[in-house]
């Protein structure tokens, strides 16, 4: 079928179609108005395409289903529609063309295109897209790249009860009486130029809240919202608009451009594939920013952050797009940083930095370790290479280093770069070396060789102070950069502590691209401190390792580090380096297990306490030898029930704590993670709020640990008649420890399009329960021999949770996926994912023995 085409367009072609076309106008109409008939599949699109072109011959991209006729300014045409593109030929050259089809495109049950769902709470519909990087082509044909922006004129044709939604301000609705009720058929207001990905609509009985804002010079006006559906409506609560409007304060101020689309609704919607995305008047963002649980302290600064990283794209990636994927980095590095700081000079969430250190850099540690690192500004020769770089490089190590360039060149002339920026590339796309010739106009620094240094190259840096003490003082300090290739220029500050842990010394230290060493003179004749910390701050990106010294105080003192918010991102920066350290081997797993759980309790921020919590139990599962785990997965089960029954009824940290309670109840092999995770289910810890969240999180582990009565199971799905409790009761009827269930998931999550990308999730959990490996070892040698089902069956974001959620965590795996990437002509995508798979298996191989 030419419509399951998966089409992968190339940068040449792209390059090609910019040099040929000058882009107008898209018309599109989508007709919604059968999408709450489950057995209708398709849906009607009518699309006019307005442009000129020098290239007589052209192809558009179109996943849909059927491409019924074709006109060329109004003359019809022979329909070529194939392998997802449909082919123009002898179009009238440098003169006004105006192509128009009829088409139907296919409802989604993957996240990608026109998602469709059902609400098991209510019997009701909804539709929602997302189209990053390419998939606007599953709804509309068009010419799918960055750089071909146009003008959206859009209508849709949905139920008249439904909110009908676009980018831009609805502008007329016209009501027609049909068959199972009326049709309402909405004009959206032409957009400003485009790019098509951006593109955004919804349809379904959504619920709103609402409130206007005004920017604080009064220049401007916009109605803020924000949606969900009807049996979530209830979760969508005042701090979403409260930072929202934050957010268009502290934007307005800074970047001195006015919000240019027309209206701003966020919409949270189920089933999605990622945390949000920035569609111009229309954000989409997963439901787990809607708390059904007692959220944390952190939940809020996670959910701000997101908001506020979306809202900055309105700017950096929306109204100045990329001209190619290869800068994908950057308008998803500069959203990061924005998010980041938006938050801690707009809200009270002023931890921001703090949570980015502590967390979100591991991902980019770990991610630019891989044998498929690459540069900031990688090479993408195609789209599919696009979806592959969504990931710990382009978004949190570039996010890093855009910190480390503000740091480099002061933030106040990074911010008016940015502004220069944004007015000379408004609406067109462009490129990094456009931000840099802007920024170049308010700093001395050079920035040519900074941008070689930072984003031509793969791997971090690793910095390790060397000190030398004599009679209590400083003989010397120096800061030993290394690196696989030449190390980069760093501006980093190296603080001291005292024996109270009281910083008392900071340097500023430049530390040169190429050098092994660097000597802080400063240093000398100062007194011996307790410990010494480079990079505090957080301002560079680069592992960090300790002195012998600083290393025991830090093992044995941490949490005696406190005072401020500089001393909790002091504490965020040792965390990861400490962590960095275990991943590499280079310090025993076990002391950073004990570590973690002598220190991280006493952790004021909370989302400093789960990464650390989390980090511990990863290293119990995988990064101790067979002998040693067992024994060790019983202890942190048991020191984790003490620091709960000790916690603070109702806090954060009890709830923090309970969560990861559950996860190492469920992994112990003493029978008293059976016991006790019935006594919280029973609600026996006084002030711990059993919400449905938590309250499925214990009936799983409970499952996985075979000790799951079926009908507490089946109470529980009666309890939760929602799209979010039915997905979570798949990944509780599968997770019990019996083989049949092992060999029928191992089978069901391979069916194509039986399952959509959320109960694919969970049937994988299912799969890979605590204590169940075992019975899953047996499945490693088949794996192999359907991988390439998995991936030629099913969209590029659920094959990648399929292959990653059976891979075989065993010692076998190394060999056989070497064998079968030399054996088989691999797709780029699968083979990255499966070198990403294989290096988790030898480096937790790795580490254990180094123990």
């Amino acid at each position: 079928m030419a419509g399951m085409s998966q089409a992968n367009l190339t940068h040449t072609e792209a390059q090609f179609r910019a040099q040929a076309l000058t882009l107008s106008t898209y018309y599109l109409h989508l007709d919604l108005s059968q999408a709450a008939d489950h057995d209708q599949k398709t849906y009607p699109v009518t699309s006019r395409i307005e442009f000129t072109t020098a290239e007589p011959d052209l192809f558009l991209d179109y996943l849909g289903a059927e491409v019924a006729s074709i006109t060329v300014n109004d003359s019809p045409v022979e329909v070529d529609f194939r392998d997802g593109r449909i082919y123009l030929r002898n179009l009238p050259t440098d003169q006004p063309v105006t192509v128009d089809i009829a088409s139907s495109s296919n409802f989604s049950r993957s996240g990608q295109g026109l998602h469709r769902m059902l609400d098991t709470a209510d019997g009701k519909t909804y539709l929602y897209s997302h189209l990053e990087p390419s998939d606007a082509r599953r709804i509309f044909p068009c010419f799918e790249q960055p750089d071909l922006k146009a003008r959206f004129h859009v209508k849709l044709s949905a139920s008249a009860d439904w909110a009908i939604l676009s980018n831009q301000p609805e502008v007329s609705r016209k009501t027609i009486a049909a068959e199972g009720g009326e049709v309402a058929t909405v004009e959206f207001a032409p957009s400003p130029p485009l790019s098509t990905y951006l593109t955004s609509f919804a349809a379904g009985p959504y619920v709103s809240t609402s409130r206007m804002w005004t920017a604080p010079d009064q220049t401007i006006g916009v109605e803020l919202r924000a949606l969900a559906r009807a049996s979530m409506a209830d979760y969508l609560d005042d701090e979403i608009l409260e930072i929202t409007a934050q957010g268009m304060d502290f934007f307005h101020d800074n970047f001195d451009f006015p919000y240019p689309w027309g209206k701003y609704d966020s919409i949270f919607v189920p089933e999605y594939n990622l945390g949000a995305m920035e569609n111009p008047g229309l954000v989409t963002f997963t439901e787990k920013y809607l708390f059904r649980s007692a959220p944390t302290r952190a939940q809020h600064a996670a959910r701000t952050n997101t908001i506020l990283h979306e809202m900055s794209h309105m700017w950096f990636g929306d109204l100045v797009t990329p001209q190619w994927w290869d800068d994908l980095w950057l308008k998803e590095s500069f959203a990061e940083y924005m998010g980041a700081d938006a938050s801690v000079h707009a809200t009270k969430y002023a931890e921001a930095w703090t949570n980015f250190a502590g967390s979100r850099k591991n991902w980019a540690y770990s991610q630019d370790q891989l044998p498929t690192t690459h540069p900031i500004k990688a090479e993408i020769p195609d789209v599919d290479a696009a979806r592959q770089n969504f990931d710990g490089i382009t978004y949190a190590k570039g996010a890093a280093v855009l910190k480390q360039l503000v740091h480099y060149v002061g933030r106040e002339e990074f911010y008016a770069g940015a502004r220069d920026y944004f007015k000379a590339h408004a609406f067109a796309a462009a490129t990094f070396d456009d931000l840099l010739d802007a920024l170049g106009n308010h700093t001395d620094r050079d920035l040519d060789t900074w941008s070689d240094a930072w984003l031509k190259t793969s791997g971090p840096d690793t910095l390790t102070p060397k000190i030398t003490v004599h009679n209590d003082t400083i003989e010397s300090l120096e800061v030993i950069a290394s690196a696989e290739g030449e190390t980069r220029p760093h501006r980093v500050s190296i603080s001291l502590f005292d024996a109270s842990l009281t910083r008392t010394t900071i340097f500023d230290v430049d530390i040169p691209a190429g050098s092994s060493t660097t000597t802080i003179s400063e240093a000398h004749g100062k007194p011996a401190p307790s410990l010494v910390l480079v990079n505090d701050g957080d301002h560079t990106y680069a592992k960090v390792r300790f002195d012998d010294n600083s290393l025991e105080t830090v093992r044995a003192r941490l949490s005696e580090l406190h005072g401020g918010a500089e001393e909790e991102l002091s504490r965020a920066v040792i965390w990861t380096a400490l962590w960095n350290m275990t991943r590499d081997g280079q310090w025993a797993a076990n002391e950073f297990i004990d570590t973690v759980l002598q220190h991280a309790p006493h952790e004021d921020n909370t989302n400093l306490m789960a990464t650390n919590f989390a980090n511990a139990r990863y290293a119990v599962a995988h990064f101790l030898s067979d002998d040693r785990r067992e024994a060790k997965r019983a202890e942190v089960a048991d020191k984790f029930w003490a620091l709960l029954q000790a916690a603070e009824p109702g806090s954060d940290a009890q709830l923090t704590i309970a969560r990861s309670t559950i996860a190492a109840l469920a992994s112990t092999p003493d029978a008293s993670g059976t016991s006790r995770l019935n006594d919280m289910l029973q609600e026996g810890i006084r002030g711990l709020l059993l919400s449905p969240d938590l309250r499925w999180s214990i009936i799983q582990a409970l499952a996985a640990r075979d000790a799951l009565p079926q009908e507490v199971l089946e109470q529980q799905r009666e309890d939760d008649n929602t799209l979010t409790g039915a997905a979570e009761y798949l990944g509780a009827k599968y997770a019990y420890p019996d083989p049949k269930l092992k060999r029928y998931l191992f089978d069901e999550v391979r069916i194509p399009q039986a399952h959509s990308n959320a109960e694919v999730l969970q049937l994988l959990a299912a799969f890979n329960a605590p204590r169940a490996a075992d019975l899953t070892e047996e499945f490693a040698p088949e794996f192999f021999e359907v991988l390439e089902s998995i991936w030629s069956e099913h969209p590029i974001e659920i094959a990648n949770h399929i292959v990653r959620g059976l891979y075989p965590h065993q010692e076998m795996a190394v060999a056989a996926t070497n064998k079968f990437l030399n054996s088989n002509k691999v797709p780029g995508a699968l083979h990255r994912v499966l070198l990403e798979c294989q290096d988790t298996v030898r480096r937790n191989l790795r580490v254990q023995q180094a123990q």
